[in-house]
């Protein structure tokens, strides 16, 4: 596989995958909203998804109404109570009637509640689930992936390399052979006093004896160093992840969350995110975000879902 080095790549992407293996299947926890249900049928019309609508009907129906969309493309589950339309969306995927869970209106305690229940939740043995934030910024030749800038706020060692086999694992259902990670801090070199640099230098040695696969892992870097070939130059870096890096490992939600969204209002790029690490790809979008970023993160899951089959 070509590795896609855009989000409207990403788009094309599922588009071919949908015409070569049929659509993969969404569940979505409370699908009562215009925008969130034009995203998803923009995504069926493109033939990569197909979705089971879980809410309130009579919701649902006027959703669509103000969408012009037709419910006849879609099955609709009837329910009123909003923990219980987590806990339906989600049996559909681990009863694989479904391969996506996907987060509608849903309050997002009731959506992970649902994801995390122990009889039909989506957990995967002992694995850290994770969050990543994938961006094309103009300018760039690649896809880059941030994580976790929204789920682990202060993740120890043992979470990070999950965090990063998570990640990494995402960037190779991009068709990224072998990533290049960054474990960002806010320096370059090992410093006792500063845990960031302390966890950076254990992750690029697990990986070196195989605990973290397919990728390289090295660090710490500061950000610039970690993307800039130039300013690794300058401060005499030598590594093959050295202003190269495809994936950033961040130290904790604040510095991700930063980043994260510096990328989104400091630059012209298209982002979207999924929930990684579980038993099926998860989509959890915010009510904020825009219909495209809502479809972009359907693809990302349907790439995914592709890969891990």
């Amino acid at each position: 596989m070509e590795q896609i080095r855009s989000l409207s790549q990403l788009l094309e992407y599922a588009k071919k995958i949908g015409a070569e293996k049929g659509p993969k299947k969404i569940s979505v926890a409370m699908a009562e909203e215009a925008g969130l249900l034009s995203a998803i049928e923009e995504a069926r019309q493109a033939g990569f998804a197909e979705a089971v609508l879980v809410g309130n009907s009579d919701k649902i129906k006027a959703a669509a109404d103000q969408a012009g969309i037709n419910l006849a493309n879609y099955e609709v589950i009837d329910e009123r109570d909003e923990p219980a339309m987590g806990i339906t969306a989600v049996s559909q995927v681990s009863s694989k009637k479904a391969d996506i869970y996907m987060k509608g209106q849903i309050h997002t305690n009731n959506f992970l509640r649902a994801m995390l229940n122990k009889e039909v939740g989506l957990r995967k043995g002992k694995n850290t689930i994770s969050h990543c934030y994938f961006h094309s910024v103009e300018g760039y030749d690649r896809i880059f992936f941030v994580a976790d800038a929204a789920f682990n706020m202060y993740p120890d060692l043992a979470a990070k390399a999950d965090i990063t086999q998570n990640t990494v694992d995402l960037a190779r259902a991009f068709g990224v052979a072998e990533p290049k990670v960054a474990v960002l801090a806010a320096v370059e070199v090992v410093n006792p006093d500063m845990q960031a640099t302390l966890d950076a230098s254990a992750l690029t040695q697990m990986n070196r004896r195989g605990q973290i696969k397919n990728c390289i892992v090295d660090g710490p870097f500061a950000l610039d160093n970690a993307v800039s070939e130039e300013s690794a130059k300058t401060k005499g870096i030598v590594s093959p992840v050295a202003g190269k890096a495809d994936v950033f490992i961040v130290p904790n939600i604040d510095a991700g969350n930063m980043l994260a969204k510096a990328i989104v209002y400091f630059s012209k790029n298209e982002t979207a995110g999924l929930i990684l690490g579980a038993a099926a790809p998860i989509v959890l979008t915010s009510r904020a975000d825009s219909a495209r970023a809502k479809l972009l993160s359907i693809a990302a899951a349907v790439t995914l879902s592709d890969f891990q089959k």
